[in-house]
């Protein structure tokens, strides 16, 4: 939604007389729960989605925030009743206009003509067939014909559905009542085998004798179990004990908890895991509450009854706005779930209430951040997830898999989306599964051995309370250079260069490719000297000249005609002469085997012939400064997550140093510790990079520390063992960075060096 809602209101913003986009998007929700998580979709909000998976980049930050995002319940679309006992109302039955009711309806986004509809869970809203219509189909046509009412009267640009479950909520799965517009389908195990989700993991295997008749482990559907099923599917009192291999199960999962608990604690995580369990009757559900704060099941942290949570999802339901006219259920007189909380409160008022502790499970500073432990009938409705989920126990009845993913799902939105700089791919992330019979799955494994257990992930933020330590940098895109109006090129100011031809493969072997596999026939042999014999020397020196020409030509004010000319002329002088060499020497020898190798390293050479000009030719270094975003600071940076070690750093306005290597502990020590430093930081997801050429192609570089010092001069560090040519390049960016950031007199001094051990560090601050 959010990645819609971007691509529509930067479109807007760039085509505002293009009918296909808005800058208006109005958001329809099934439930309170639902409406209260889709608020992140509101650009202004302190946690939107745009800010948590980068959604939008800097540039465009000022155009995106044009946007309006309204989110409604859908009950905002019922018609008031004509008297307090009518329950629904046809929305033609409304005595308001339809640009009255279409006005109440979109509150700020008073034009419809102007706005998307997205309609959340859209399985609960279609047109029912036929006149036998159930309750649900009657919401259904609510839903509907409200949306129909504000178009006809004042018009609507799009209408977007999303929907997990692509058929009619009265409806039994199965592919014949598909909703027939579906136009993308991304189902769960996709979201899994991507890693966009967590990966479940069922119980495969115990040293219990299987179930007799599937051969797998009774913890796999452990309510189908005769001696579950029988005990669990009766009316029994509260304080009867659970049957003994449920009670085990949940010492098997909970010691898997502790373990858990233990780790993201030592990890510095704000909040608990959760475990969460689904039953399938009230009066089991407080059977297993019972056991746990009881200490029946001897596992104390979970028993804990500060952090147990024991809810009936129906009461999550009543938790209604007040000017809600349907009342469509009335809240239980009595529940379990409610006996806890002050006999004061109303009924309305305790289910608010109860709606904002399971709302806000995982989050720090919410009013249910420190429960681990939720025991729950349902529990299935739509948007009930918190990303601290790691261990679901169903004990209820599975008829199909999608009440399995149903379950499954309230423990599967992820912590972090990091992306593991090794692999390209996010690490994975796991919820541990009793009795739930999720029948695929699959395994993120390592060539023979078992599924990697997940790290924890310490997360990297700035820390308000050390403003004083807040570093900024100017956001440089280039590095101009201004030229000597003539150049004098000198070939002993170039230097030499040798091309190492054993790096170039000198034969390859083609074959076609038919029916998914190379094919034998036809098979095709490339010799790197028919290049070279291909190859003209007049040819190869333009094509030099051209690239050499192209580096120069931003930075140059005079004729361009004659600069060309000039380079061509040096350029020919460069490739024929002794200075450029070809090693093994045999090879460099024959004149085609040399024109084929200097053509595959063409970047090369013109690196090194742009590198010699700008050395002995360049009067001024210029930067040129982001205009959209001219200067970044450490408390811009978006909190992250990490599996990687980290570091105190006390004089940084970062929270945490994030470790790449064992030696980089020993900087942030001596920074910490060092008298002449103010403040520093370790560079890393803040967006600060230095453009620079390597081979031709365009990077940026990333150095491992930035620092204040007391006098107010800012020293770029970077530590590093051994250089390599890319490694070189990387630094001569940095030097000219610093010196043209120091030469502008707007951002202060700077400085740039490398320590090629840590313990150099001491003498880089002196």
């Amino acid at each position: 939604m959010a990645l819609l809602i971007a691509w529509q209101a930067l479109n807007s913003a760039n085509h505002p007389d293009d009918p296909r986009y808005s800058k208006n998007a109005l958001i329809i929700a099934p439930n309170l729960t639902i409406k209260e998580q889709l608020k992140q979709l509101k650009p202004s909000a302190d946690e939107s989605v745009y800010k948590e998976f980068r959604i939008i980049p800097k540039s465009l930050k000022k155009q995106f925030y044009q946007a309006r995002v309204l989110v409604q319940n859908w009950h905002q679309l019922n018609p008031e009743p004509p008297s307090p006992e009518a329950k629904v109302v046809k929305v033609n039955e409304y005595p308001e206009s339809g640009e009255a009711f279409a006005r109440r309806v979109l509150g700020s986004l008073d034009r419809a003509d102007d706005l998307i509809v997205i309609n959340d869970e859209a399985h609960h809203a279609w047109r029912p067939e036929g006149e036998d219509t159930s309750q649900q189909d009657e919401e259904a046509t609510i839903w509907i014909q409200a949306l129909d009412r504000i178009a006809s009267s004042m018009g609507l640009k799009t209408c977007y559905d999303f929907s997990a479950t692509p058929y009619p909520a009265s409806k039994a799965s199965g592919d014949v009542e598909l909703f027939d517009w579906i136009v993308s389908d991304f189902n769960l195990n996709d979201a899994i085998e991507a890693g966009l989700v967590k990966t479940p993991r069922v119980v495969v295997r115990d040293d219990l004798v299987p179930d007799a008749d599937t051969y797998k482990s009774k913890l796999f559907n452990l309510y189908n179990q005769p001696e579950v099923k029988d005990d669990l599917g009766r009316r029994a009192d509260p304080d009867e004990p659970l049957p003994e291999l449920v009670r085990n199960a949940y010492y098997l999962l909970g010691l898997d908890w502790q373990e858990k608990k233990q780790a993201w604690e030592e990890a510095g995580y704000p909040t608990p895991p959760v475990m969460i369990t689904v039953a399938n009757l009230t009066n089991t559900a407080a059977r297993i509450y019972n056991e746990f704060v009881q200490g029946k099941i001897q596992i104390e942290e979970l028993g804990d009854e500060e952090r147990v949570l024991h809810v009936d999802s129906r009461v999550l339901d009543e938790a209604v706005e007040e000017n809600d006219p349907r009342q469509l259920r009335a809240l239980p007189t009595e529940s379990e779930a409610l006996e806890n909380l002050s006999e004061d409160m109303t009924r309305k008022e305790k289910a608010e209430l109860l709606r904002e502790l399971v709302n806000t499970i995982g989050e720090p500073d919410g009013l249910g951040g420190h429960i681990h432990n939720v025991i729950s009938v349902g529990m299935l409705s739509e948007g009930w997830d918190t990303n601290t989920v790691t261990h679901i126990m169903g004990l209820r009845a599975f008829s199909s898999q999608l009440l399995c993913e149903q379950v499954v799902g309230r423990g599967l939105r992820r912590r972090s989306y990091e992306v593991d700089p090794e692999t390209g791919l996010m690490t994975p992330e796991y919820v541990n599964v009793f009795g739930i019979p999720f029948t695929f799955l699959p395994h993120e494994t390592h060539e023979g051995s078992a599924p990697v257990e997940e790290e924890p992930k310490t997360e990297i933020r700035p820390v308000p309370e050390k403003v004083d330590r807040e570093l900024s940098w100017p956001n440089v895109t280039r590095v101009e250079r201004q030229l000597q109006p003539n150049l004098e090129l000198d070939m002993e100011e170039i230097g030499e260069l040798t091309l190492d031809a054993t790096e170039i493969p000198k034969v390859a072997e083609l074959a076609p490719m038919l029916e998914g596999r190379p094919h034998e026939l036809n098979q095709a042999k490339i010799e790197l000297k028919e290049l070279g014999a291909k190859k003209r020397l007049q040819r190869l020196i333009f094509e030099t000249s051209r690239e050499v020409y192209e580096r120069v030509d931003p930075n140059w004010k005079g004729s361009k005609e004659a600069l060309l000319a000039q380079m061509i002329s040096f350029v020919e002088d460069f490739i024929t002469s002794e200075r450029l060499g070809v090693k093994p020497e045999a090879l460099g020898k024959d004149p085609e085997l040399r024109r084929a190798i200097i053509t595959l390293q063409i970047r090369t050479v013109v690196d090194h012939l742009w590198q010699g000009i700008k050395e002995a030719h360049t009067e001024e270094l210029i930067p040129v400064v982001d205009q959209d975003d001219p200067v970044s600071s450490t408390g811009d940076m978006d909190p992250w997550y990490t599996t990687k070690p980290t570091g105190e750093a006390e004089k940084s306005h970062i929270n945490r140093c994030v470790l790449d290597s064992g030696w980089e502990m020993e900087p942030a020590f001596i920074l910490d510790n060092e008298d002449d430093v103010r403040a520093w930081v370790k560079i890393d997801h803040l967006g600060f990079e230095i453009p620079y050429t390597f081979e031709g192609a365009f990077h940026h570089y990333r150095p491992d520390f930035l620092i204040e010092l007391a006098d107010g001069r800012k020293l770029i560090l970077e530590v590093k063992g051994q250089k390599t040519d890319k490694d070189e390049a990387k630094w001569e960016a940095a030097r000219e960075w610093v010196e043209a950031v120091s030469s502008s007199d707007e951002f202060g001094q700077w400085d740039f060096v490398v320590a090629s051990e840590p313990g150099e560090i001491h003498n880089i601050l002196i």
